[in-house]
């Protein structure tokens, strides 16, 4: 089989790993994860808060797909444009340095309650910065177990 046409590769971060937030706020993307970019991407990532105390990260390429969202988002329904307030208020548009290091704004370090260790989460098109100790809280928001929420989500019962 030949190489997959660019057009119909399909970006896929997956994985789960601890680092370290330096002093200058800088924080290194894994390798696993790196090597996952578009060149559509040109290194350049948009970095806004999760809904949840989290930051989100979207190559380039993938937030100009996902903010279509907010083209369809109405002005006049206060529901909407309060969403559309909140998710766009602290975007921040971000390229690697030459140690593939993305510096992270201090208001979404402090919306997310990272402090010097990080937990980067692929989230299939996007990468989640979570602090550690929230992200280990999740699975105790859930009485289900992990398979009853698989087959929940995955059947639709």
């Amino acid at each position: 089989m030949g190489e997959i046409p660019i057009d119909y590769q399909v970006i896929m971060f997956t994985g789960k790993f601890l680092y370290s937030v330096d002093s200058k706020k800088r924080l290194s993307l894994p390798a696993e994860l790196r090597k996952q970019l578009k060149p559509e991407a040109n290194e350049t990532f948009v970095l806004l808060p999760g809904v949840e105390s989290y930051i989100n990260i979207y190559p380039l390429d993938e937030w100009l797909k996902f903010s279509k969202v907010f083209e369809k988002l109405s002005e006049f329904d206060p529901r909407q444009s309060y969403f559309k307030r909140k998710m766009l208020e602290y975007v921040s548009e971000k390229k690697l340095d030459g140690q593939s290091r993305l510096i992270i704004p201090q208001i979404l370090i402090d919306n997310a309650k990272i402090e010097s260790e990080v937990m980067i989460v692929g989230q299939w098109e996007r990468i989640e910065l979570w602090n550690p100790k929230l992200y280990e809280e999740l699975d105790s928001r859930y009485p289900e177990s992990f398979a009853e929420i698989a087959k929940s989500v995955m059947h639709g019962n």
